[in-house]
């Protein structure tokens, strides 16, 4: 994504910026709006200007993609885009329409109003570039913007696009780089944990939190932050701060590495997901089928790749990996486009993983991950690693159960000498 920071700060523009994400939870009724109204009026009234983005109201995008797949067993990606980033528009209106009840100007800005320009790929596309012509002259005017989150426009096909989930996130860090401005994520939840707090009644909030941990911890399942929205921040310097909608205290500074002074502890954070498949595509024979052209063929459709393993013998080899639900319907095409494949799928998995810079010095982390599994019963059935985070794919039924297991197994307590 291309921006140019010292371009937005015209002349009379040297007031600090704040973008104010809300999730979808944060505006899911009018006494949440009104909520989120005044929270961006708090902010202007301390002399900062404001740009808000907020999600679709509740659950909103989940009912138009129900609507969408009631009309049409497979909907086409542009008319779905058209559809589905209504709900951030309506959100957008309401909340805006809230804030001049407060005696405050505001205006509100679909993406392409707000002049975010995206590739061209429907259901999930990328931000290039941010020309916020009409956001600066706002703030210049003195209102509160609001622009809707998870679109854009694509100037390749003069069409609406939208980013895939939690986009939204990835349209406020975009925004903040482009202008140059401070960026606060906020959700129902008051930061990032050492566990998913649902599953881990006493997970711990993380006060900071590296670009680098974040980025795993997302890739692997925590919620809190979308994978590209960190992606963004970490490439254009923004650090983001993770809060609650619904209190004043402080939530978790995501940032550089050198600035996140860290625990001291070696995994930072356990994580999980619920929805992984496991596609294994048998008979490659490395002339006419490999490993590589189906890597490259699920690459160009898209699909996010987590857990991958390969394992050859004489006459064949066979490739494992596993992909989100939502990645599925994809991955199957690009598949079936490469002609004669067997591909078997596995389903009701999960993946429970550990993050923290401390595992590229410390011995025994695997160890101890595998011990704790075993000891509660949990069988890996493969495993993914990177220098910072190691990924178990598990039953689905395991995984509530394996993330208190490795909570435990890397706690300060356990970890004491």
């Amino acid at each position: 994504m291309s921006t140019d920071a010292e371009r937005t700060r015209e002349p009379g523009s040297a007031v600090e910026t704040v973008v104010m994400k809300f999730g979808g939870t944060s505006v899911a009724d009018p006494d949440r709006i009104r909520h989120v109204a005044r929270r961006l009026v708090e902010a202007r009234e301390r002399g900062v200007r404001v740009v808000g983005t907020v999600s679709a109201m509740g659950r909103t995008t989940d009912t138009l993609l129900e609507l969408a797949h009631s009309v049409s067993p497979s909907p086409d990606p542009r008319e779905l885009d058209m559809l589905l980033s209504t709900g951030e528009r309506m959100a957008c209106a309401l909340v805006a329409m809230a804030v001049h009840d407060l005696g405050h100007e505001a205006v509100s800005f679909t993406g392409s109003q707000a002049g975010i320009l995206t590739d061209a790929v429907y259901t999930r596309a990328k931000i290039r570039e941010i020309t916020p012509v009409r956001v600066l002259d706002a703030l210049e005017r003195g209102r509160i913007v609001l622009v809707a989150g998870f679109q854009g426009f694509s100037r390749d096909t003069m069409d609406v696009t939208t980013l895939g989930r939690g986009g939204t996130d990835a349209t406020a860090v975009a925004l903040a780089a482009a202008l140059g401005a401070s960026c606060e994520i906020y959700s129902d939840v008051a930061g990032v944990f050492t566990a998913d707090p649902r599953l881990v009644p006493d997970a711990r909030k993380l006060p900071v939190v590296s670009y680098e941990e974040m980025l795993e911890m997302a890739a692997s399942g925590a919620r809190v932050l979308m994978l590209r929205a960190v992606e963004l921040a970490r490439g254009h310097g923004v650090p983001i701060h993770a809060r609650s909608t619904f209190s004043d205290e402080p939530g978790t500074w995501v940032q550089e590495e050198s600035a996140a002074a860290g625990d001291g502890r070696t995994v930072r954070a356990v994580t999980h997901s619920l929805d992984d498949v496991l596609l294994t595509v048998r008979g490659l024979d490395g002339a006419r089928l490999s490993a590589a052209a189906v890597l490259r063929a699920v690459a160009r459709a898209h699909v996010s790749i987590d857990v991958v393993v390969s394992s050859a013998d004489r006459d064949a080899s066979e490739l494992a990996l596993s992909v989100g639900q939502e990645d599925v319907v994809a991955a199957r095409r690009a598949l079936a486009e490469l002609g004669a494949v067997e591909v078997e799928e596995t389903v009701g998995l999960g993946k429970v993983s550990v993050v923290g810079a401390g595992l590229r010095s410390q011995h025994g982390v695997a160890a101890r991950l595998f011990r704790a599994l075993d000891e509660h019963g949990v069988e890996v059935q493969l495993v993914s690693t990177s220098p910072i985070r190691i990924t178990c794919l598990v039953r689905r039924d395991d995984v509530e159960r394996g993330v208190r297991a490795l909570h435990d197994a890397f706690s300060p307590a356990a970890l004491a000498p």
